[in-house]
């Protein structure tokens, strides 16, 4: 298939292109900037310039291409509903230029939270209400798609998808722990984190859009439940620090904005994922990662 494949040049994107060219596809990349587009091309990829707020060129990498991959997403936490507002219109779109086909179209979601709201590890079964989160609702309009014929799939990632290079959660814990002289965790430590490889993200999105069947929810998770705990251990661990606790009520003054994450309780399965797609990560663990010196160079 020839993949249109949005946020080539990101974190996860770049390595969802060469797993796609790998499989025998060719792959449309989505970047914003010539400086971007080498990398992409230096992969095997062609170059389609271009922000999520260019819909006619989204309309365009979505119509001459066989799939879309849709990963790019605006992540500024100070305008979450105007992202939101944005990802919702480029999926729009590509419901528009995908009518009467059975191309497949895949999207970036994410699992956290999802957990503190059902009071149990969250499953691919599950469907909260669009007024959860605004990147949940765009979620919920893909799958509506399905509805209509198309074969639209939404992938759930884990909030750490590691691996070198990573500038995500985990480095902003890292220097969080590195400012305050101390590797907390919140509370008692037992909220529970989920973590998944970026080849075995990569990988799984590959799958998705030669496989999975219209409307379905897949969830990138590897790890299921690391404790904050654990996480905030191997870091005092790689930092030579002490590991304290903090007052739940207190996280977000200590960790900064990432410690309303942090506090969540975000334990997510994967059962499903797996045996619907034969899925199965083989990639490091988060602490494998740790160990292996990629997060306290």
């Amino acid at each position: 298939m020839r993949v249109f494949v949005t946020g080539a040049s990101g974190w996860i994107g770049s390595a969802v292109v060469p797993e796609l060219i790998g499989a025998g596809h060719q792959v449309l990349g989505l970047v914003r900037s010539p400086e971007k587009a080498a990398a992409v091309e230096d992969a095997g990829a062609e170059v389609l310039l271009g922000s999520l707020e260019d819909l006619d060129t989204l309309r365009q990498g979505a119509e001459s291409s066989d799939a879309v991959i849709h990963l790019a997403y605006i992540h500024d936490f100070s305008q979450i509903d105007a992202a939101a507002t944005v990802d919702r219109a480029a999926i729009t779109v590509f419901g528009d230029a995908l009518a009467g086909t059975d191309k497949p179209l895949s999207i970036a979601s994410g699992t956290l939270g999802l957990a503190a709201v059902l009071g149990r590890p969250a499953t691919e079964d599950d469907r909260p209400d669009a007024s959860f989160h605004p990147r949940t609702a765009t979620a919920a309009a893909a799958l509506e798609l399905a509805s209509r014929g198309f074969r639209t799939s939404v992938v759930r990632l884990s909030p750490t998808v590691h691996g070198d290079g990573d500038k995500g959660f985990t480095p902003t814990l890292i220097a969080v722990a590195r400012e305050q002289g101390v590797s907390a965790y919140p509370g008692d430590g037992s909220n529970r984190w989920t973590a998944v490889h970026r080849a075995d993200a990569a990988s799984l999105f590959r799958l998705a859009i030669e496989r999975a069947p219209a409307g379905s929810v897949l969830h990138g998770v590897a790890e299921q439940a690391i404790t904050s705990r654990d996480v905030a251990t191997q870091i005092g661990q790689g930092l030579g620090l002490p590991v304290e606790s903090v007052p739940i009520e207190q996280a977000t003054e200590h960790f900064g904005w990432i410690g309303r994450f942090f506090a969540v309780d975000g334990a997510a399965a994967n059962e499903i994922t797996r045996r619907s797609l034969g899925w199965e990560p083989t990639g490091p663990t988060l602490f494998e990662d740790f160990a292996a010196g990629h997060y306290f160079a």
